[in-house]
């Protein structure tokens, strides 16, 4: 465990300060935990922990999401330094700092996924111990775990069913905003405290340009003719300040309700995927549907290979892995072509494919993530059907007629120096076909 600045932290950190630690809600505004804390307390001290036991497992030490976080900590730390406060950050093992101080209380906002769980176990049990209360509040979805079930009190497994009764569910005071401008007088008043630099949590500068936290109407009023064009500006690209909570989900909600329906139900996607994990938390590791689990896959690592560094052959695929490797983004329609032709086409482990996005991309959320690769390979709730294999150049013809999107990211497109299709369309979609069959039977 390391402390960056020079006061103890055994000495800032006193038996009536309250804690509010910060992990997928990286902002002031509009946030629970900080809401309910202040609301109860005075000398309220945000905190950050780059958890080790996350960051260790980073082969890549110019990981952009590390420096996305790292930026969004200065921004939230000037924002407490503008009031008197600061934000503390501490980098190693949450259990080993919280086991180590003797707040007041510790807030904060739940995560559903199987190690936060754990985590959080874990440290509500080292704050048992010392009789401190760990309290947890609803932040990153509007509705969670059990809120939204079939009358007989199961979970939904089927998205439309889902949607329909989350929205008729839906009241004001599920997106009302949290505000806690009259109550920035109960956050500790403090020295401004140091945060590390990214060099001395071993990750590296790379200044990349981040898309901006900022909800563009215009592009939310217009997604439904829109969003399934790469080549255009036709998605907010908010999903990475979404994944981080730069941004709130009430309040995109709010925005969604009156502007766009299809956007809105992009939002409730992300509720039934973290409902989803939630119920069933084997589909982290294993099918949705027990029976996918015996397909036999080919699994062939030079295919994968070329599959990663965009050069199948197939431009629309290896434009959108090309744009993955270089910003960290994949446009969102891209997406399901890239991952059908990755499990259906070369008949590879939708698992290989969801471990290389979930290195890759800057918005990477477990839940999310993991639907959308089940998706993709029909084995997840609600899934394509099996038979349904998305045939690249019929989705170019559709989605980028021009090629614009494609030349962006293939620029030798047309050249000698462009492969071949690593595999012929009809032969690979008689093979997965099979395959499955075979399995399923």
């Amino acid at each position: 465990m390391k402390y960056f600045g020079n006061q103890k932290i055994t000495e800032l950190i006193k038996p009536d300060i309250t804690l509010v630690w910060l992990r997928r809600d990286l902002r002031l505004d509009d946030n629970s935990a900080l809401f309910h804390a202040l609301s109860a307390h005075d000398k309220v001290l945000p905190i950050f922990i780059f958890d080790t036991h996350i960051l260790h497992k980073l082969e890549d030490k110019a990981d952009k999401r590390v420096e996305f976080i790292w930026q969004s900590l200065q921004q939230v730390k000037q924002e407490l330094e503008n009031i008197g406060s600061s934000l503390l950050v501490i980098y190693g093992k949450p259990e080993d700092f919280l086991s180590s101080v003797k707040p007041k209380a510790v807030y904060t906002n739940h995560d559903y996924e199987p190690y936060a769980l754990k985590r959080d176990n874990n440290v509500k049990d080292i704050l048992s111990t010392q009789t401190i209360p760990f309290y947890t509040f609803k932040d990153q979805v509007i509705f969670e775990k059990s809120e939204v079930v079939k009358d007989d009190g199961k979970p939904y497994t089927v998205f439309t069913p889902y949607s329909k009764k989350w929205k008729s569910k839906l009241t004001q005071k599920d997106f009302k905003s949290y505000s806690i401008e009259k109550l920035k007088k109960n956050f500790l008043q403090t020295d401004a405290l140091a945060i590390p630099t990214l060099t001395e949590i071993g990750f590296t500068n790379t200044h990349f340009g981040f898309p901006e936290r900022l909800v563009k109407q215009n592009i939310i009023t217009h997604y439904h003719e829109t969003r399934n064009f790469p080549a255009i500006t036709g998605t907010t690209r908010l999903s990475v300040h979404l994944r981080f909570g730069t941004v709130s989900i009430r309040k995109l909600v709010s925005i969604a309700l009156q502007k766009n329906e299809t956007w809105l139900n992009e939002l409730i996607w992300r509720d039934f995927y973290h409902m989803i994990l939630w119920h069933f938390p084997h589909v982290e590791t294993r099918a949705f549907k027990p029976a996918y689990d015996a397909i036999e896959w080919r699994n062939n690592e030079t295919e994968f290979e070329a599959w990663c560094k965009g050069t199948t052959g197939y431009p629309i695929v290896d434009a959108g892995m090309r744009e993955l490797n270089q910003t960290g983004f994949m446009h969102n329609r891209v997406r399901m072509i890239t991952a059908s032709f990755l499990i259906k086409h070369l008949l590879i482990d939708w698992r290989w494919g969801e471990a290389y996005f979930a290195k890759k991309l800057l918005d990477f959320d477990l839940a999310a993530n993991n639907g959308g690769w089940q998706w993709a390979a029909s084995s997840g709730c609600d899934a394509a059907p099996y038979f349904r294999v998305f045939n690249p150049v019929l989705q170019t013809e559709k989605f980028d007629p021009e090629l614009q999107y494609i030349k962006k990211w293939v620029p030798e497109l047309g050249t000698p120096s462009y492969p071949k299709p690593i595999v012929e369309h009809t032969f690979a979609r008689n093979r997965v076909l099979q395959a499955y069959k075979s399995a399923l039977a």
